[in-house]
């Protein structure tokens, strides 16, 4: 059980600190899909790809003291910045997490905004589909975000990026 959340645990200690429940989400789901070993299910919900679990988990770090969760009013709605606290750098010192490059991928995911990454993750999520219904899927579903033709090519760039980054070189 717990290795789980010392993936999650590693993940978050590597970026640093996450600000944004969304972007947690998207940065685990993506890591996922570029092959590194998280768990997690994942279904398809209103903001893209999204998993209970990976909330559950979130919630146990925090009231175990592993993980620190901060709760800031930003205009009208409430922004989560999430670090590990030391408690949590102590565990996972403890129980050593192998997942080689990670830490490239999620600096490199954390530097994107939220938007970017939800439209990134429901590529991935259709990765099942020609490109030309991933296209569609994105205009469909995602109508209210107003992606572009543009945006979708970087998407899937930038997928390949991280798939280098993950040291799987898949042509």
């Amino acid at each position: 059980m717990l290795k789980d959340h010392a993936k999650l645990m590693q993940a978050i200690f590597v970026s640093g600190e996450v600000v944004g429940r969304k972007k947690l989400q998207k940065m685990i789901y993506i890591a996922k899909k570029v092959t590194f070993p998280f768990h997690e299910r994942f279904q398809f919900h209103f903001y893209g790809p999204y998993s209970e679990e990976l909330t559950l988990r979130v919630e146990e770090l925090c009231n175990m003291g592993f993980l620190e969760e901060i709760k800031e009013k930003k205009g009208g709605y409430f922004q989560y910045r999430y670090t590990l606290t030391e408690d949590g750098k102590e565990f996972l010192s403890l129980n050593e997490v192998d997942m080689p490059f990670l830490q490239e991928c999620l600096k490199d995911m954390n530097e994107q905004n939220a938007r970017f990454l939800e439209l990134v993750s429901t590529i991935l999520y259709f990765d099942n589909l020609s490109k030309e219904e991933v296209t569609n899927k994105v205009f469909t579903l995602k109508a209210s975000q107003r992606y572009t033709e543009e945006e979708i090519a970087e998407a899937y760039q930038y997928i390949e990026v991280l798939k280098e980054k993950a040291n799987l070189q898949i042509v």
